[in-house]
């Protein structure tokens, strides 16, 4: 499933090549991110071609909800519903649920919450969710979780680690005791939590290890919490984590994020930000941030980014973009979109190639300058 190719000397740096049924996906990955079996204002042919995207991650909330679980085992899982032929990793919607917590209720039996869409009441529980996400299909697919928020106190970040320990015991028995209903393996991955509380954040590690299940996966950063807390909590949890096998952190993030991330020893990566920033005009470049819609970029006939050989960064000028994101065309939020996916490919395709020409920390050092700066 998983294979390491090259290790970095001066960093944890490394690269890989991750293996399922609908492919194989060099590492360090990221993952767009297609919440409703769709990365929003990109066409499966550009994620393909153009984008490079290797591995796409849906939710298991949002898909559970509509279009519905009936409508998934009727299409024949998401791969033929959604017409995508690559890998897909379903997250389990636990982060779905945090975010609901004034309509949510835990418990040990699970998450009982009302819907955003039409306020009916679900219960996820653990089973459940390896079940809804048994006919989703995706090849790679998380346990039931809890998220805490930042900041939380010590007390509600160990009890969420508990709750969340006991989640991963009874979706393991539920995998092992259940098959896959298409014609291909899943892989389970389990998620470590406990906060900002380095003492938590071992311990966690030391379960999921117990595990020994194919992968695993870091939760609950990213969730407002400092940059530099966040890369310390990975830097902990990663001592204790195998080498051998790939590491996710979950919805992280921005490109800086991602390098330092990649440097302490992360494989792969998703985040609604290339997409959700590009609908609203923001643009992460190889030069810096761009805020498409200032003035300044109104008469700069320019590409929106040379350093970029994806034909969607090089075919249209800063000034074109930046009309059509203001006239609220939705041609401007598509190539918004897709450039910046674009960026995130390249980002870590380079990351990849700098590894393996021993050169990674000193180019991560000056490329997480210029990436955070903005212009």
């Amino acid at each position: 499933m998983f294979r390491i190719e090259k290790s970095d000397n001066g960093t944890s740096a490394r690269t890989g090549v991750l293996s399922c049924h609908h492919g194989v996906v060099p590492t360090p990955l990221f993952m767009p991110v297609g919440t409703a079996g769709t990365v929003k204002g990109v066409l499966h042919d550009d994620l393909k071609g153009d984008l490079s995207a290797g591995m796409i991650l849906a939710n298991t909330y949002h898909l559970y909800l509509r279009p519905g679980i009936e409508v998934l085992k009727g299409a024949g899982g998401l791969h033929a519903f959604m017409n995508w032929d690559g890998p897909l990793l379903t997250d389990s919607g636990g982060y779905q649920v945090f975010s609901l917590s004034s309509n949510r209720k835990l418990s040990p039996e699970g998450a009982l919450f009302r819907s955003h869409i039409d306020g009916s009441r679900h219960l996820f529980t653990p089973e459940l969710v390896v079940d809804i996400q048994r006919v989703i299909g995706a090849d790679f697919i998380m346990v039931f979780d809890e998220c805490t928020p930042y900041p939380c106190s010590r007390q509600d970040a160990e009890r969420s680690m508990s709750l969340t320990h006991q989640w991963l015991h009874r979706s393991v028995a539920r995998f092992n005791s259940t098959s896959p209903l298409w014609e291909h393996d899943q892989t389970l991955l389990p998620i470590v939590q406990g906060s900002v509380f380095p003492d938590l954040r071992r311990e966690s590690a030391r379960s999921i290890v117990e595990m020994d299940l194919p992968g695993n996966a870091i939760g609950g950063l990213s969730v407002g919490e400092p940059a530099e807390l966040m890369y310390e909590m990975v830097e902990v949890v990663n001592e204790i984590l195998p080498e051998s096998k790939p590491r996710y952190l979950m919805g992280v993030g921005r490109p800086e994020n991602i390098l330092e991330a990649i440097a302490l020893g992360v494989d792969m990566f998703d985040c609604v930000m290339p997409t959700r920033n590009a609908r609203n005009g923001t643009l992460f470049t190889t030069e810096g941030v761009i805020n498409i819609r200032n003035r300044r970029w109104a008469s700069d006939f320019s590409p929106i980014d040379s350093g970029i050989e994806a034909s969607v960064s090089n075919s249209f000028s800063r000034a074109y973009l930046r009309h059509l994101i203001m006239s609220g065309e939705i041609t401007g939020m598509q190539i918004a979109s897709m450039h910046n996916l674009a960026f995130y490919n390249w980002l870590t395709t380079t990351a990849r190639s700098k590894i393996e020409e021993g050169v990674f920390a000193e180019w991560k050092r000056d490329m997480v300058l210029r990436v955070s700066k903005r212009l």
